[in-house]
């Protein structure tokens, strides 16, 4: 899977990679899960965070998790859209390429 494949919940930009995610709060654990796809056809990155949905917990929460999984601060991971919702679209600044390679990795591919 890469940001090629219409089937990838992620895609290379400018700035870094952008990826799709649905976020479960409360979630037992913090974890990045597997690639879904939703009613609408749309592809996500699942994630888990032990944070309540409350004051953005959940959502520094997944800033970090992401971080921490792809390697980069957390300075670089940044909530785009969603902020509200569980479907989010997160940013994580850096070179496109070597991120995908990374989440790959991380996902066991």
């Amino acid at each position: 899977m890469s940001a090629s494949d219409p089937g990838a919940p992620w895609r290379i930009t400018p700035d870094g990679l952008l990826v799709a995610m649905r976020l479960t709060p409360r979630g037992g654990r913090d974890a990045l899960g597997s690639v879904e796809t939703l009613a609408d056809g749309r592809a996500v990155l699942t994630a888990k965070v032990r944070a309540v949905p409350a004051d953005g917990e959940a959502n520094q929460a997944l800033v970090k998790l992401v971080a921490k999984a792809l390697g980069v601060s957390a300075s670089r991971v940044s909530i785009r859209q969603g902020a509200t919702s569980r479907i989010k679209m997160v940013l994580v600044e850096g070179e496109g390429a070597v991120l995908e390679r990374s989440i790959l990795a991380v996902m066991g591919r």
